[in-house]
């Protein structure tokens, strides 16, 4: 055959094949060129992604709403305040961001448990875990609260079960409690075989279109938390220095393929501003130094601790380490909204910024102060699922909670005078030494409680009376009574650690709240070692050489808030629960007239 016809040949071949499925001929039998068919199309890769982080920090098990309000600008001028809180509506807040943008991740920056009120504290906080894990949250970063009650009962809110760990009874509700659907990362806390407590990192991929990003998260807990928790409870832990261990993790997560790094640390500062002013202005605290040695690969941290709420770009106060910096205040009050833009070419971060949001829920009335919703700033509703876990517990509690337990003539506050003591200190310290002088319950003879176990103030109803559930406020962590054997000479030394012991320094003392009948005077300008001085007990000077039975609470009888001399004493003799002790010494002094704070004596 010719060549040419050949080539026709194959032609009609492949025409007519397009023919029979649905091609056409013109007039003269000829037919049309017929392109071939295009390629499926290329997804266009974006030149960005854009990724919403939701963060909060310090919620403390406070389901219900804390009768606490924010202060906002006014639109008029002025200012507003904000009623905030409640975990339903904390619920709904995030589902509201999450919302505005699929790619997002929510962390919280530690302190979600421990320090609780009763409706947390009663059930050992499982009612709090339930309600976050109902938030479908990503990551927590593990405070110094979470080891209120050491380290295995922590272990046992994140892989859930019943096991007893505590004088509480687990599962009183839910008799399959699962423990946390989220991650808890601690970085720098690590067990004597060199692995952490919990994972270091997290890990979350965001896509759109054709391309993904990674934003990797470091959790971590305060360095100096053995110096605030029961001893007892991270024996066996290290907790590492912040910004070395970050350091270290983030050549690993770049070789994961992480573009953005988020430092999520249970950690802070203060500002003078308000909750959402952009200035740093006054920023300072603990958080600094470790920005100061951050790595600048680092791309926001997400900070807690201090109870302040701030949003900062740190780059205004160190040009060197543009961080974003956050803090969502305290008690599910805040959430702080940060959007990322990630450049899915060069895998960085080219833009940053964040706000505080309000999670306005309900109106409330304290005291005589009543704080109603306002319109100008948006509110949330309940997350039914959450609001009925927490009348679930509530209803179980209710009957404990409004309990009397005794009156009180008039409100014993926290608040510290000049010599740094406080009325409910004091009563704490009375109500642990009748507790504890019996001679079957250790015969002692001085009490000392202190000032960060004292959580709430203890104001009586109208009718004079206290219930149990306000007196489980003041006291939620659970401590029991122990006796010891120290010497005068110890317990001057336990004094002079007021002053110069780990974090306890003349600007920051934390001064110990005495029983009855013990007094002293102390001079912050004298050298350490000799601002303490007519020691006396019922007017007697205490002897050096003599042996005094002391009462503290099992926080401070392993040593903590960094009084180390507390773990000289002997003959220990355990005894009742810290908030069993207190109810009974309401009981059996009703009316109760709160004391005098007189027992401590600043000198010039």
């Amino acid at each position: 055959m010719h060549s040419s016809l050949k080539h026709l040949a194959v032609a009609g071949v492949v025409l007519a094949t397009l023919t029979a499925c649905g091609g056409s001929s013109n007039s003269n039998g000829f037919f049309p060129f017929l392109p071939p068919p295009a390629a499926p199309a290329t997804p266009e890769t974006p030149g960005s992604i854009d990724v919403k982080l939701i963060a909060f920090n310090d919620l403390h098990g406070n389901l219900e709403p804390p009768k606490m309000s924010i202060t906002a600008p006014a639109k008029g001028g002025g200012t507003v305040s904000v009623p905030a809180g409640g975990a339903a509506y904390l619920a709904s807040a995030v589902a509201s961001l999450k919302a505005k943008n699929e790619n997002n991740a929510v962390v919280s920056a530690g302190d979600m448990i421990g320090a609780s009120p009763l409706v947390s504290a009663l059930f050992l906080d499982e009612s709090t875990i339930e309600a976050v894990n109902a938030m479908k949250i990503d990551f927590n970063a593990v405070g110094n609260h979470e080891f209120d009650k050491g380290q295995t009962e922590l272990l046992r809110m994140k892989n859930g079960g019943c096991a007893k760990n505590t004088a509480l009874e687990p599962c009183r509700v839910n008799k399959a409690f699962p423990g946390a659907n989220f991650g808890f990362l601690s970085a720098n806390t690590v067990k004597t075989d060199g692995n952490t407590l919990f994972p270091a990192t997290g890990m979350k991929s965001f896509t759109k279109g054709g391309a993904t990003v990674k934003v990797a998260f470091i959790g971590m807990t305060l360095k100096g938390t053995p110096n605030i928790v029961t001893p007892a409870g991270v024996a066996g832990l290290s907790f590492k220095d912040e910004a070395d261990t970050a350091n270290a993790l983030i050549p690993q997560l770049k070789a994961q393929g992480a573009d953005a790094i988020v430092v999520v640390i249970h950690e802070g500062g203060i500002t003078g501003v308000g909750y959402n002013d952009k200035s740093c202005a006054g920023l300072s605290g603990d958080i600094l130094p470790i920005l100061d040695k951050l790595d600048t690969a680092v791309d926001v941290v997400i900070s807690g601790h201090t109870h302040r709420s701030y949003v900062c770009d740190y780059g205004k106060i160190n040009p060197a380490k543009p961080f974003l910096l956050t803090s969502a205040g305290q008690y599910g009050t805040l959430l702080t909204d940060i959007n990322l833009s990630i450049d899915t070419r060069t895998r960085k971060v080219t833009a940053k910024a964040a706000d505080n949001v309000i999670v306005q829920g309900e109106a409330y009335t304290s005291g005589a102060t009543t704080v109603a919703l306002t319109d100008q700033y948006p509110s949330f509703g309940k997350n039914q699922e959450v609001a009925s876990l927490i009348s679930q517990y509530l209803a179980i509690a209710g009957p404990l909670v409004q309990r009397v337990v005794g009156s009180l003539t008039t409100t014993a506050t926290r608040t510290l005078t000049p010599s740094r003591e406080s009325v409910l200190g004091n009563l704490i310290a009375d109500a642990q030494l009748e507790a504890t002088s019996p001679a079957g319950k250790g015969a002692a003879q001085i009490a000392f409680m202190n000032p960060g176990g004292v959580r709430a103030d203890l104001a009586p109803a109208a009718d004079q009376s206290v219930t149990y559930g306000q007196i489980f406020a003041v006291q939620p962590f659970g401590n029991s009574l122990v006796v010891k054997t120290l010497t005068g000479a110890q317990i001057n030394a336990v004094l002079e650690q007021q002053f110069n012991s780990g974090s306890n320094t003349t600007a920051a003392p934390k001064v110990l709240l005495p029983s009855r009948g013990l007094t002293y005077a102390y001079n912050l300008s004298a050298p350490a070692g000799s601002r303490i001085s007519a020691l006396a007990l019922n007017g007697t000077a205490i002897d050096p050489a003599a042996f005094y039975r002391v009462t503290m609470n099992s926080f401070l009888a392993t040593g903590g808030d960094n009084f180390t001399v507390f773990n000289q004493g002997t003959n220990t003799l355990g005894g009742d629960q810290d908030v069993d002790a207190l109810e009974a010494y309401i009981k059996a002094h009703s009316p109760l007239v709160p004391p005098a704070t007189d027992r401590i004596t600043v000198l010039p």
